[in-house]
């Protein structure tokens, strides 16, 4: 029997036809672009004003042009701000309060957010939210309060009083953000190192916060901008005889405002002012990308 094997032959295969995308343009796309343009345009606007206005004179902020430039560009305002008006003194203080503060807060905050974060015992959930009710308490209506407690201490117009209150006052969202944060972290690397025989502290130090650095960096941008910002609590806590010694910058840039009524020197203000932006503009353009990753670490996984 023969058998019959039909050869049909080979078809060359071709290639599948390129398929032309066609560009859609997406109107949403241009209307989000041009509301980040005036968002962006109405954040910068003021601050390029405020740089521009602190070298000017009173004539030149109120009967020139608002964003001309200045006619003569002089840094003898800054100078004037800095020593006339005590503001390099201001800023010391600044610098000292808050950078005491920041790392009393990220030490007790960061210690409090991995313990409810990461241990299990009677009373943990209450804790939390004991924290979190601190979110919902507006700032004024605790400062009778805050007032008689420092006052009893004996701690007003005291760095040390000042620096209690910031801490307290950062406490709440500081373990609120860190502790959502310690959650996300694995716990395979806790219990290795558990086996390996670290104990509490040691596991915290080296194990859990180089992996929360992200995360850590993020709280304490924000909380170094709310403190380096606040006003409220240093007028409580500085005030009696000699405070203007301990004014924080925030109570030296007010004082210039008021301490001549309409015939303060505006471009010393706007100087003032200038002086106290900078830092924080600086701060957040060399963490921008540990802010950014704090933020969205933990949202996909």
């Amino acid at each position: 029997m023969t058998n019959l094997v039909t050869n049909a032959p080979a078809v060359a295969s071709r290639p599948a036809p390129a398929v032309r995308k066609t560009g859609k343009v997406n109107p949403l796309n241009g209307v989000a672009h041009i509301a980040l343009f005036l968002w962006a345009l109405a954040t910068a606007g003021p601050l390029i004003w405020v740089l521009l206005a602190s070298f000017k004179s009173n004539t030149e902020i109120f009967l020139g042009k608002p964003f001309a430039l200045p006619e003569h560009f002089s840094l003898k305002t800054y100078t004037d701000a800095w020593t006339e008006a005590h503001i390099g003194q201001y800023f010391i203080n600044s610098i000292i309060v808050v950078a005491i503060s920041t790392a009393g807060t990220m030490l007790l905050g960061s210690m409090a957010a991995y313990v409810l974060a990461r241990y299990r015992f009677p009373g943990n959930r209450a804790i939390y939210y004991l924290f979190v009710s601190g979110l919902a308490f507006p700032t004024f209506m605790a400062l009778a309060p805050i007032f008689g407690i420092v006052k009893s201490l004996g701690l007003l117009n005291t760095f040390t009083g000042l620096i209690l209150v910031y801490i307290a006052y950062s406490l709440s969202f500081t373990v609120f953000f860190l502790t959502a944060f310690f959650r996300t972290l694995p716990h395979e690397i806790d219990e290795a190192a558990l086996v390996d025989g670290a104990g509490h502290l040691r596991r915290f130090f080296q194990v859990m916060m180089p992996m929360a650095k992200s995360g850590l960096i993020s709280i304490t941008i924000f909380n170094i901008v709310g403190q380096w910002n606040q006003y409220l609590l240093p007028v409580v806590i500085m005030q009696g005889a000699g405070s203007d010694s301990n004014w924080v910058l925030t109570q030296g840039i007010a004082n210039i405002s008021v301490q001549a009524g309409y015939h303060a020197e505006w471009s010393t203000l706007f100087a003032a002012l200038t002086l106290s932006i900078i830092p924080m503009i600086i701060v957040y353009a060399i963490f921008q990308r540990q802010i950014q990753a704090g933020l969205t670490a933990g949202a996909v996984k």
